[in-house]
């Protein structure tokens, strides 16, 4: 797999806890979107780590494609 699977069009908005660590899924396979449930093992993907600067609703990205990964940036609209 060299491409990651588009989990959703949209982007997932979370409520995060500033300081904690949140591990994005990148892979797309997580049952668990947007994190990893480790669905990525015998790929070439990993998961990425991202800590929460501040409390809040942020909008994860779940079509992989986002130049500002784990965040959307909107890169769903051209897919």
């Amino acid at each position: 797999m060299s491409d990651p699977v588009i989990a959703q069009k949209s982007p997932i908005p979370v409520e995060v806890e500033a300081g904690k660590d949140y591990w994005w899924c990148s892979c797309g396979q997580s049952k668990n979107q947007p994190f990893c449930d480790g669905s990525h093992k015998g790929t070439s993907f990993t998961p990425m780590k991202w800590t929460a600067d501040a409390t809040g609703r942020r909008f994860f990205c779940a079509c992989k494609h986002s130049k500002h990964q784990p965040l959307c940036d909107g890169a769903h609209k051209d897919l």
